[in-house]
């Protein structure tokens, strides 16, 4: 389907009923698999969520609740439901009725497809809705004739709105670059900008460092306006430099600012200005941005590795995972409203340049997941 809909389901329905609910979890049950229903879905499941399906999921699933069947400790399917606060386009309109509950993410693993316990998840979780007190539930942006089909089919579900996601790229955003170093992840922004990937216009490049890479990215791609803003620490205090490189951006009049390897901690005038700006961090950072550690995919635990030498750390410090944020700023470092993230996993042995040829695909990857993402929570 070029078009996406939004899909809408009478949770009235007697088969969304309490009876249909405690039959769908003991359905599941009695499969052999353990069923957990209910809000703050543990670290663990949201780093596989990343790891297996990327893009947006793991934190749709942490802003709600989900219904999650285990074979032991292996994630077979589940089903999240209820979030809170998402800012997505399509969800402004029976998204944003008080008698509608939103549905989603919903996977099952390869092993299990085609088997009942699909249809019993979304079952659960739709009555799992009612029972929190929604008379509809709308399954948002589904874009394949068969999920169409399979939600008619399990749910009695219709298509309620339709839209093209490419209606939110129609216009390209005047984009401000801060950056540091050797520029690969502008590269990368640059790229996607000129084939069209991204809405983008790169309008400005703003370098602290004089022979940083990027520049002469920026005027290979003739891009407008090349600034380089560097302190001088024998005369001009933080506090002038950082109101210089706030004018120095205002200047530019964007509508998006973007932090690429920028190396120079931003004061609260800034982030109170710019706080939607998106900024790139090798690590895999917490959804919860008050938690200096961050559960993965395999049950380990591992540092958040905040700050300007997050791989190092992370080398230093022998983790197994390491990955990629994009992330929005905040007043304190690296603990901005995590857009995008995906986990890596690293071998003990390897260097930081062997892993650095492995991350920064990734962090590409990432960062124009973080950027469409802005796109599509535009007002």
């Amino acid at each position: 389907m070029e078009e996406m809909v939004n899909l809408a389901v009478d949770l009235r329905d007697p088969r969304f009923s309490a009876e249909a609910l405690a039959g769908s979890l003991h359905a599941i049950e009695a499969a052999g698999l353990r069923v957990e229903r209910g809000p703050a879905p543990e670290d663990r499941f949201l780093a596989w969520l990343d790891d297996v399906f990327g893009g947006t999921w793991s934190s749709e699933a942490f802003a709600g609740k989900s219904a999650i069947a285990r074979a032991g400790v292996d994630i077979a399917g589940f089903a999240a439901y209820d979030p809170r606060g998402l800012r997505f386009a399509w969800l402004r309109g029976w998204g944003a009725r008080a008698d509608v509950g939103i549905f989603g993410p919903f996977g099952v693993d390869p092993h299990f497809r085609g088997s009942s316990l699909g249809p019993n998840l979304l079952v659960a979780a739709l009555a799992s809705l009612r029972e929190c007190g929604y008379a509809y539930a709308l399954i948002p942006a589904v874009g394949e004739e068969k999920l169409v089909e399979y939600y008619a089919a399990h749910s009695g579900a219709s298509v309620v709105e339709r839209f093209e996601k490419k209606r939110w790229q129609a216009r390209r955003y005047r984009t401000t670059v801060l950056a540091s170093g050797g520029g690969t992840n502008f590269q990368s922004v640059l790229d996607g900008s000129r084939s069209g990937r991204l809405p983008l216009v790169i309008t400005t490049l703003l370098c602290n460092r004089a022979r940083a890479g990027a520049i002469e990215r920026a005027r290979y791609a003739n891009v407008e306006n090349v600034v380089t803003l560097i302190r001088d620490r024998t005369g001009e205090s933080r506090a002038e430099y950082d109101a210089r490189l706030l004018e120095a951006v205002e200047r530019s009049d964007p509508e998006l600012v973007l932090l690429l390897g920028w190396m120079h901690l931003l004061d609260d005038a800034f982030v109170e200005r710019y706080g939607d700006a998106i900024n790139i961090h090798p690590a895999f950072l917490p959804l919860d941005q008050r938690r200096d550690r961050v559960g993965m995919a395999d049950g380990s635990t591992i540092p958040a590795f905040r700050g300007a030498h997050a791989l190092a750390d992370a080398i230093r410090a022998r983790s197994p995972w390491t990955g990629a944020s994009a992330h929005q700023l905040a007043r304190d470092a690296d603990r901005g409203r995590v857009l995008v993230r995906k986990p890596l996993r690293i071998g003990l042995e390897e260097d930081e340049g062997a892993i650095l040829k492995r991350l920064h695909p990734l962090e590409h990857r990432v960062l124009a997941g973080g950027i469409m993402r802005w796109v599509y929570e535009r007002p």
